[in-house]
């Protein structure tokens, strides 16, 4: 049988030692300890804010938007068979002219701050203008339309469609905007 080892009743009743006496010398509280550590924290908080804005300052941001993250399934469910997107032609001509200056968009490449580039690249304007064939009727038709779109989406506040694509570091905004403004012209039959 192992002997219990028991410590004399005095010796019981003492505080433990101080971890750190140099903490228990220098007189303040717990509660301003505590309040010496947080502020040291918020301190050492603040200034690794304002690091990483310096270190990410040079990093170009786009908002993100949700119809680039949604994705469909890939294996197709038991819906009818979907139209051909390039197959198919708008019945009206504004909705064509929109599908054909998404398409010139798509395969000469996006600028901004001119209607075309030196590259060949085009603007939301200039890929119209370049499909309408010098048909300004029809070219203002569809640059009203995609205004109408562009605001219905990011507000009344957008002036034209030219500084509304120049407002974009991509054109993948600028050519949503011209698929759902081709859409629109096609529900509103012009």
């Amino acid at each position: 049988m192992a002997a219990l080892h028991t410590v004399p009743a005095a010796q019981a009743l003492q505080p433990p030692p101080a971890a750190h006496p140099a903490a228990a010398e220098d007189g303040l509280s717990l509660e301003d300890r505590l309040t010496a550590v947080a502020a040291a924290m918020s301190l050492r908080l603040d200034e690794a804010a304002v690091a990483y804005e310096v270190n990410t300052a040079h990093i170009d941001t786009e908002p993100v938007d949700l119809a680039d993250i949604i994705t469909v399934p890939l294996t197709p469910t038991l819906q009818p068979p979907a139209q051909q997107h390039s197959t198919t032609q708008p019945d009206t001509p504004v909705a064509a002219l929109l599908e054909r200056a998404r398409a010139r968009m798509e395969a000469d490449g996006w600028c901004a701050g001119a209607l075309r580039d030196e590259s060949g690249s085009v603007c939301l304007l200039g890929a119209i203008r370049n499909e309408a064939g010098g048909d300004r009727a029809l070219e203002a038709d569809a640059a009203s339309v995609v205004l109408d779109t562009i605001r219905r989406r990011f507000g009344a506040h957008v002036d034209s469609v030219p500084s509304f694509n120049d407002a974009h570091g991509s054109g993948r905004i600028p050519l949503r905007m011209l698929d759902q403004a081709a859409a629109t012209a096609a529900a509103k039959d012009l």
